[in-house]
């Protein structure tokens, strides 16, 4: 099982790095992963020339095949202007439209101050959503003034049980301090994943069943 790292941090070392880190070590807590860490700043470069190219080179391409391989992906960046950077949205700009379809995918982000902590939800998640990842509901966003306070150091923890527990069947033995399946579940015209067994997986309940119980 492989676990993957996908940090757009600008800096060495960097806040985002390091929430990267912890995000990672509170995932390994549960499952075993082999784990490899994507910055993106040393590929800068090679994403550009890919933009105008249309080739990657030899290492970007490794990243993306890594990324597309991975069972599990744990992606974080710098908060730019209220939102992603560019150099986190030009990595998956480039990378293959089905590579992330089905992958859990756990949201990270850093900034400055409190006021960016929507980032993961108008930024980050629509952008995963769109690729068909499986965005964990759980996204952790730290400011400066989060830094070794509680509340961070227990939504880490929150999110790495979360993504965890979908890696793989057997990590699904341990069950994370959240209803995940109840605050994961998409919602579509035709029903609802109200619930996640380990041996049958999702159970679908069509909307026109749950009207018609509440009406009783």
């Amino acid at each position: 099982m492989k676990l993957i790292v996908v940090s757009a941090g600008l800096s060495s070392p960097s806040a985002t790095r390091l929430l990267a880190d912890r995000l990672a070590a509170a995932t390994l807590g549960h499952v075993d992963a082999e784990l490899e860490v994507i910055e993106l700043r040393d590929l800068a470069t090679d994403i550009a020339q890919h933009f105008v190219t249309g080739f990657p080179s030899a290492r970007l391409a490794a990243a993306l095949d890594g990324v597309a391989a991975a069972d599990g992906l744990i992606t974080v960046t710098p908060v730019f202007a209220a939102s992603y950077s560019g150099l986190f949205k030009s990595f998956f700009d480039v990378i293959d439209k089905d590579a992330l379809t089905g992958k859990p995918v756990l949201l990270g982000a850093t900034g400055g101050t409190a006021r960016h902590s929507l980032v993961t939800e108008h930024a980050m998640r629509p952008l995963f959503t769109h690729l068909r990842a499986l965005v964990l509901p759980t996204a952790v966003y730290a400011a400066s003034e989060d830094w070794g306070e509680e509340g961070l150091a227990q939504r880490i923890a929150r999110a790495g049980a979360e993504l965890a527990h979908f890696l793989t069947p057997a990590a699904r033995g341990t069950t994370p301090d959240v209803d995940t399946a109840a605050a994961i579940a998409p919602r579509s015209l035709t029903g609802a994943i109200t619930s996640v067994d380990p041996q049958d997986g999702f159970d679908v309940v069509p909307f026109a069943q749950r009207l018609a119980a509440l009406r009783v």
